[in-house]
């Protein structure tokens, strides 16, 4: 609809070449993805989830979030993380622990087993990344793919931006 939301707006298909485009896209960013992961579970036992909730809880002040807050950072469902949070509980990579302001809220803590485990895996894993992403393009075409990415975002995502 348009302004007035009474005249109907023509429904624009993709292109050829946005379509080529965008299978290129996703396939690639699923190699990538793929690849990533499989060496940073082959090298650390860590999954790209588990490296998601210890990244998000390194980058955190007093290394804790509220579940809540975890989930919507990490962009998951509540119910898919309170599952994986269990796993990684019986690891000793994280602990719950009750908040002091609300009996029903959880805050998730890095443990120290936790962070060491982040530690030791992140230096291989960022050179995995360099591997199978960066070393892979020049700078020009890193600037494009940066360039594109902050396109969609803006798109997509403006209060993303916007903070």
């Amino acid at each position: 609809m348009s302004g007035d939301d009474q005249t109907p707006r023509a429904r624009k298909s993709p292109t050829a070449k946005e379509l080529r485009v965008w299978r290129s896209f996703i396939e690639t960013s699923e190699l990538v993805k793929s690849v990533v992961s499989g060496q940073l579970q082959e090298r650390s036992g860590l999954s790209s989830g588990d490296y998601a909730v210890l990244l998000a809880l390194v980058e955190h002040p007093d290394r804790r979030m509220r579940s809540s807050q975890l989930a919507d950072h990490i962009s998951w469902e509540r119910s898919r993380l309170s599952h994986h949070l269990g796993r990684m509980e019986r690891r000793g990579l994280v602990t719950r622990e009750a908040t002091a302001t609300d009996s029903r809220g959880a805050e998730i803590v890095l443990t120290p087993n936790g962070a060491d485990v982040f530690r030791t895996a992140s230096a291989p894993h960022m050179h995995t990344i360099h591997d199978a992403f960066g070393a892979a393009l020049t700078l020009e075409q890193l600037d494009a793919v940066e360039d594109a990415m902050l396109a969609l975002r803006a798109r997509l995502a403006p209060e993303a931006d916007a903070g």
